[in-house]
């Protein structure tokens, strides 16, 4: 019996980029002693006030079918976050809510593109992007986001990259894996571009509220501030990263209005509307004032510097400053090893567990990720286990 084609597509572009991790949580169920510096879930719990809010809703009886836009109070609370935010006058024929922002990117791609169609994006990237585009069909055209740049993408390097095929620009901002930020005049630069080559923007801003204070806190700049831009940009979000409540997959696309409704029967085929209780869990968490995010950020911060600052002592591992998100990277190179044989090797000899760039594009393969989100004692153990194997292998 054959399979579609869209299976042998994402084949290896699934689980697989996530192996070292899936090995290491493994080994982590029978060794109390490794430690898993691997993926972005956030070390505190979810507000128990949004649980309780959760809760009293399940009691309450919204455990029925939704509609495929979204409930009423949620779509509500994402326009008045957006106009708010944004400076601009959304409805809520711009909204629409899905089961995180993994399906949010899903259902805009499958609505942005057809098959041979090329999207760029920066690479280093986000693991699970290129599957997205296998799946609908589409091409990749990688802009290589430079080290010495932060890995900032430039809009002149976006311009030589864009052929006849290009249609739409990924953009992730904040950058996983890097924590790079783009400035207003990156935004403002890159969104020139789009208007001049006819290019769709997909915004990924999972990470805009884990931007890092520093001395002076750097404000978020989005495609949706330049209004010019607003009727070719979809951005996508949820409340994974800003409210640490991943495992409640709760997301949405904010876009034009007439994307929205031609996505609308997409979503509605694949989904029939999300669950009305953590609808009402994440309206009530974007109304409300909460100190998850700054907790996150100040914590990420402390435990970025303190890995930094260990890996640059050593002199032998390039560590990169994030500037915003859950993960810090540095550029191995120096060791001789590959970056998988470097992960690899790091788990097997040191119970520590990291992500090799592999996982994350072609321009990562010199790179290892290392995600902040464990307490700080095991920062500390992480640290000395990271420079005593350094140590050893050069």
């Amino acid at each position: 019996m054959q399979f579609s084609s869209i299976t042998k597509r994402v084949a290896k572009l699934g689980s697989e980029k996530w192996l070292p991790h899936l090995r290491a949580k493994k080994m982590a169920e029978i060794d109390p002693n490794v430690i898993l510096l691997t993926i972005g879930q956030p070390d505190i719990a979810v507000s128990s006030d949004l649980a309780n809010i959760a809760i009293e809703s399940i009691k309450n009886g919204r455990t029925g079918y939704s509609n495929g836009r979204g409930e009423q109070n949620l779509v509500s609370s994402l326009v008045n976050k957006y106009n708010h935010e944004c400076g601009i006058r959304i409805t809520e024929d711009n909204v629409l809510c899905f089961p995180g922002t993994q399906t949010s990117l899903f259902a805009s791609i499958m609505g942005l593109i057809n098959e041979g169609d090329e999207v760029l994006l920066g690479d280093p990237l986000y693991a699970t992007y290129e599957g997205v585009i296998a799946a609908a069909g589409g091409t990749i055209k990688r802009i290589e986001l430079k080290k010495d740049s932060n890995f900032r993408m430039n809009p002149s390097d976006l311009a030589r990259s864009v052929t006849g095929k290009s249609k739409v620009l990924l953009l992730n901002n904040p950058h996983n894996p890097s924590g790079a930020l783009l400035t207003k005049r990156d935004i403002e630069g890159i969104v020139d571009v789009c208007l001049q080559k006819d290019l769709w923007i997909l915004s990924d801003e999972v990470y805009a509220s884990l931007i890092y204070d520093f001395d002076s806190p750097t404000e978020f700049y989005s495609p949706l501030n330049v209004r010019d831009a607003l009727d070719r940009t979809v951005v996508v979000s949820s409340i994974s990263k800003s409210h640490a409540a991943p495992g409640f997959r709760s997301g949405w696309m904010v876009g034009p209005k007439n994307f929205c409704d031609a996505v609308l029967p997409l979503s509605e085929t694949m989904l029939f509307g999300n669950q009305p209780f953590i609808a009402d869990m994440t309206a009530y968490a974007l109304e409300n004032d909460f100190h998850t995010a700054k907790k996150m950020r100040d914590s990420y911060y402390k435990r970025a510097v303190k890995i930094y600052d260990v890996l640059k002592k050593n002199n032998k591992v390039e560590p990169i400053m994030p500037q915003s998100g859950m993960f810090l990277l540095a550029d191995i190179s120096k060791t001789g090893l590959s970056c998988d044989v470097f992960a690899e090797k790091l788990l097997e000899e040191e119970k520590l567990a990291i992500m090799p760039g592999s996982s994350f594009g072609k321009n990562a393969r010199d790179l290892v990720r290392i995600s902040l989100t464990v307490p700080d004692e095991k920062i500390e153990l992480s640290c000395k286990r990271l420079n005593r194997f350094i140590d050893r292998i050069i």
